[in-house]
C-alpha cells in the first residue's frame, strides 16, 4: 500500500503587513484533472471541441496521443490554488479584479495532476485594504514546463 501524499500546510497570514512582507507565497497540494473533470468542464462551458472529450479520437488523431485540458480549466485551477495557498487574517473578502496576463505553456494531459505556486509580485496599500498582482505558475506533475502562468489582480478588504 503506498502512503498518502501529505497536503501542503496552508498558508496563514497574520494580517495584511504579513502578506504584504512575502515574495513566495505558497504552493497548493495537487489536483487531478482526468477525463471526468475536463467532460464536466466542457458540459458547463459548452466547449465539446474533441480534443478535450473524445479520447478515442484524440489518441488518434490528436497531437497528444489523447485528451488535453481546456486552457479555460486550467486557468480556473489557478484560482482554487490560490485560495487554497492564500488565507489572510483580518481580510473580511477579496474581490477578484481580473488578470493582466495569462500564458498557456504546456497542455494538460488529462490524467495529469496540477498545482499551483503562488508569488506576489506587486502590492499597493488602500485605506481599506491593499491591491495585489499574485501570480499562479500552474506545475504540471513529473514535467519541467508549467501548464499556465496567470497573473490575477485582487483586492483585500479589510473592513
Amino acid at each position: 500500500m503506498a502512503l498518502a501524499e501529505p497536503a501542503p500546510a496552508v498558508t496563514r497570514f497574520t494580517g495584511l503587513d504579513d502578506l504584504l512582507s512575502r515574495d513566495v507565497l505558497g504552493t497548493s497540494g495537487w489536483h487531478p484533472v482526468d477525463q471526468a473533470r475536463i467532460d464536466s468542464f466542457a458540459e458547463v462551458t459548452g466547449d465539446h471541441q474533441w480534443i478535450h472529450v473524445d479520447p478515442e479520437r484524440a489518441a488518434r488523431e490528436g497531437p497528444f496521443g489523447g485528451t488535453i485540458a481546456h486552457g479555460a480549466l486550467t486557468l480556473s485551477l489557478c484560482m482554487t490554488f490560490l485560495t487554497e495557498v492564500v488565507q489572510v487574517d483580518g481580510v473580511s473578502y477579496v474581490a477578484n479584479g481580473g488578470f493582466d496576463k495569462v500564458r498557456f505553456k504546456a497542455p494538460v494531459r488529462a490524467g495529469s495532476r496540477l498545482r499551483g505556486v503562488v508569488t506576489l509580485l506587486q502590492s499597493r496599500r488602500m485605506p481599506s485594504g491593499a491591491r495585489i498582482v499574485a501570480r499562479t505558475t500552474a506545475e504540471i506533475e513529473g514535467e519541467s514546463r508549467p501548464a499556465c502562468v496567470a497573473d490575477q489582480v485582487l483586492a483585500l478588504y479589510t473592513g
